[in-house]
């Protein structure tokens, strides 16, 4: 029995899954959806990369010989 069918997926497979869906059958309506999804989404990845960046820098900081 393979057991990597126990292993979450990668978030990879996500994202790619997620850009190669067929966007034909969808409404403009539910375009309008998706994009206003996918637009909170990247607002949210940049304050974390932001918040992450920042983190990074002050333990820098905190840690730098003199």
């Amino acid at each position: 029995m393979d057991n990597d069918e126990d292993l979450p997926r990668r978030r990879a497979d996500a994202l790619a899954a997620l850009a190669s869906e067929d966007l034909d059958p969808l409404s403009v309506a539910e375009l309008d959806q998706r994009i206003a999804t996918l637009k909170a989404e990247i607002v949210r990845a940049e304050a974390k990369l932001e918040f992450a960046r920042d983190h990074k820098a002050s333990a820098d900081a905190l840690f730098r010989k003199p």
